[in-house]
């Protein structure tokens, strides 16, 4: 039996693989969930982490957990929040859990390609306040998404998986990575596909080459009546370089769903015309949240009795002298 630290609490069966197989879990008693000092303070007696992208498992941390702590198990996709280099020092695996929200947050990111393109945030806004005079045929004119162009930045899981939904709405489906996928549609050239493209979906890791990756820049290259579209990861996006195009007309309106200093918004962004603004519910359906800690769990348990763990996230190499 070994000792789990899990940093939140979690949804209801998401950590049976590791209750099943007798681990004993420490877990918050308070819906806030643990600070990163508690972590630290608890890091030493256990065996496992599993932890929450708002985790943030740094060097302090995994140190403080060596050389006992064995796994960190992210219920999440990304793991930006994880000191891989100080992993990799103290012989920590890092696990995440793909594949199991693809389809979920690619309803999302769907989602807000309609509301942003159709204005409907603003029109619901104006009915609830009371400032909605009845019908009249100039009001909240929005863009059409049927038949439009669609450019995918990133084409992995998640982005594929926009992309098939577009097929419905018969939109014509560009994407764009650093390397030719083979597949129809692909562009090698991330500015060009900004300049074609009617409504643009962001769907890359942040890394220090994604971090502000559509800037003022490349906003500017965007059709006036474009879309833009994030679920990926807030700094991704410019926030103040996309509140000012919005505010300007640079292009039509957007639809985030991440941030950049979350829980934090940017103030002109909140302010900004024409968008459409929920707060990181991605994966939040309660059959994909469980799967996602389920995943986590199972990383956890297969770590923990000496096997690989399915989703095992590569290592930076030890640095020798």
């Amino acid at each position: 039996m070994a000792r789990v630290l899990v940093t939140r609490r979690l949804p209801p069966g998401g950590l049976d693989p590791l209750t099943e197989s007798g681990h004993e879990l420490v877990e918050p008693e308070a819906e806030r969930g643990f600070t990163h000092d508690e972590i630290v303070e608890l890091a030493p007696g256990v065996d496992a982490i599993v932890s929450l992208l708002t985790d943030r498992i740094d060097a302090a941390v995994l140190s403080a957990g060596a050389p006992r702590l064995r796994a960190v198990a992210n219920v999440a996709v990304g793991y930006d929040n994880v000191d891989l280099d100080a992993a990799a020092e103290h012989g920590v695996m890092v696990c995440n859990t793909p594949g199991v929200l693809d389809e979920t947050t690619a309803d999302l990111a769907f989602l807000l390609v309609l509301a942003a393109a159709r204005r409907t945030w603003e029109a619901e806004s104006e009915l609830r306040g009371g400032r909605w005079p009845g019908w009249d045929i100039d009001q909240y004119l929005g863009r059409d998404v049927h038949g439009a162009v669609l450019g995918v930045v990133g084409f992995g899981r998640i982005g594929q998986a926009v992309a098939r939904r577009a097929a419905g709405f018969g939109m014509e489906v560009l994407h764009h990575t650093r390397r030719d996928t083979g597949m129809v549609g692909w562009r090698g050239d991330l500015d060009a596909l900004l300049a074609d493209s009617d409504i643009v979906t962001l769907h890359v890791p942040l890394t220090d080459e994604t971090r502000h990756l559509i800037d003022a820049r490349r906003l500017g290259l965007m059709k006036g009546d474009a879309v833009l579209v994030n679920t990926s990861r807030g700094p991704v996006v410019d926030e103040e370089a996309l509140a000012t195009a919005l505010e300007d007309g640079t292009i039509f309106a957007a639809g985030l769903d991440v941030y950049e200093r979350e829980p934090e918004v940017h103030p002109r962004l909140l302010a900004a015309p024409r968008t459409v603004l929920p707060p990181h519910i991605g994966s939040a359906s309660v059959a994909t949240r469980t799967r996602m800690a389920q995943v986590a769990a199972r990383n956890v348990g297969a770590a923990l009795a000496g096997e690989r763990p399915e989703n095992l996230v590569p290592l930076p190499a030890k640095e020798t002298s």
